[in-house]
């Protein structure tokens, strides 16, 4: 895979697992915008809950109707011709994860039947449990019609723990949620298969990567603060490969270097880099994991989201490189596509690129803010932004630049936490299950 190396090295330094096939990204021309056939046409006005509903639904429907069909797991992205075309086949573990994770959302909400999410449900437990894995853990790339592992870069061509943790923490929603025996015992054999002690090779942190071809060499120790913690949670929480506190306190947590207390814009943040890294850090791992008084000696880990989002939007109001379309309704970066091809987004690394998903996923930690950015990205730039999927994945006024399409990692993320931040649904399934509160008691969470 040709990378561009500055981002893989952004990447890796934030240890960011997402979509970072930049090689394979069709860009297009920066002036270029999605054609929208409605243009032109009134807005609906809505009010806020029948916005909500909106837009949760029409963003669900990219799991639902865009689903891969074969596997039922969701697709990488949604353009055709990007990865030299094997884009419809290409399957993602953890963005599937996030997408299941909505099911039992889609269910109460009316947007499917209980029956009709079961049945997409056994399909995509059939495809889970015919392909290649790694110690239990599922590679980050599948090609659906063989079930192979698709490498996403030459050596990362087995096991990846962290996207096999957001896949595991959506299974154990729909398994708190979905009552039939044999769903559930289906989740729980491929819950109990993870050997997530494997990947400590025999040392004081988790590895993100194992491949049967070179073993190791990846060598990238999953160490916070970044999106990852639900992976340290979920192993110290298995029933049959379980971590023990040390490989927490050491490798996640760096024996407590984790903590920064950084401060920006009179915010005292906890973790994470300067001005807190790009936003994912605060959804992927609390899909599920529910940071309300959530609390170990290293962080409260609300606060700690809290103040990441509220400097993310601080910086995009105080926009210190001037870049057109920033300001109190237009804000948010995080991972996504750009007019650069894929990238980070962060305030240390600003291309002029709002992404809708960073400042709706932020729903539960800035709910007026969110909500003025919705309306924002809805009314003023509906016929740019909107589309079968919901908002395009992102934009740049400064480029005059909007995405072709969208990506599972940036949708999954606005329906479940939307749905966390109006029902708590998906963190009160996810806490319900037994042995996170035993893992998460192991590690010293109070």
């Amino acid at each position: 895979m040709k990378w561009k190396l500055g981002i893989l090295f952004l990447l890796i330094i934030m240890g960011c697992s997402s979509d970072s096939g930049t090689d394979s990204v069709p860009e297009g021309p920066a002036t270029e915008v999605p054609d929208n056939e409605e243009a032109g046409e009134e807005v609906p006005s809505l009010s806020d809950e029948e916005l909500l509903d909106l837009v949760q639904e029409t963003t669900f429907n990219y799991f639902w109707d865009f689903a891969e069909p074969v596997s039922g797991m969701a697709r990488e992205r949604s353009q055709d011709d990007a990865y030299g075309g094997q884009s419809p086949n290409l399957v993602t573990t953890g963005g599937t994860g996030f997408g299941l994770a909505t099911f039992p959302a889609a269910v109460e909400r009316g947007w499917i039947t209980k029956s009709e999410a079961v049945t997409r449900l056994e399909k995509v437990l059939d495809f889970l449990e015919s392909v290649p894995t790694y110690h239990g853990a599922y590679s980050h790339w599948y090609l659906a019609s063989t079930g192979q592992t698709r490498p996403f870069s030459q050596m990362d061509d087995g096991g990846d723990l962290v996207e096999t943790a957001f896949l595991i923490q959506g299974l154990l929603i729909c398994r708190a949620y979905f009552d039939e025996n044999d769903i559930r015992s289906r989740i729980t054999e491929i819950w109990e298969n993870v050997e997530w002690t494997w990947y400590t090779n025999g040392k004081d942190v988790l590895y993100w990567h194992w491949s049967p071809n070179y073993d190791f060499q990846m060598n990238l120790p999953i160490k916070g603060w970044n999106e990852a913690l639900i992976t340290y949670v979920l192993a110290a929480s298995s029933p049959t490969y379980s971590i023990e506190k040390e490989v927490y306190k050491s490798g996640w947590a760096s024996n407590g270097n984790i903590r920064r207390n950084r401060l920006h814009y009179s915010i005292n943040m906890p973790l994470g880099p300067l001005f807190g890294g790009p936003l994912f850090f605060s959804h992927y791992s609390f899909i599920g994991l529910d940071p309300r008084n959530l609390q170990d000696e290293y962080a409260n880990y609300w606060e700690q989201n809290t103040a990441h989002t509220l400097i993310n939007y601080e910086y995009s109001v105080d926009n210190p490189k001037n870049y057109e379309g920033y300001g109190e309704d237009s804000w948010g970066l995080t991972a996504s596509d750009s007019h650069e091809g894929y990238a980070a987004h962060s305030p240390t690394n600003d291309l002029g690129v709002i992404t809708p998903t960073a400042a709706l996923s932020s729903f539960p930690y800035s709910p007026e803010k969110s909500m003025t950015a919705l309306r924002h990205f809805y009314e003023d730039k509906h016929d740019e932004l909107w589309g079968e999927y919901g908002f395009y994945d992102a934009f740049s006024e400064e480029h005059d630049w909007v995405s072709d399409g969208w990506l599972a990692i940036d949708q999954g993320p606005i329906v479940a936490m939307i749905e966390n931040y109006r029902s708590q649904l998906l963190w009160d399934l996810f806490m319900s299950n037994q042995e996170i509160k035993d893992g998460l008691e192991k590690l010293g969470f109070l």
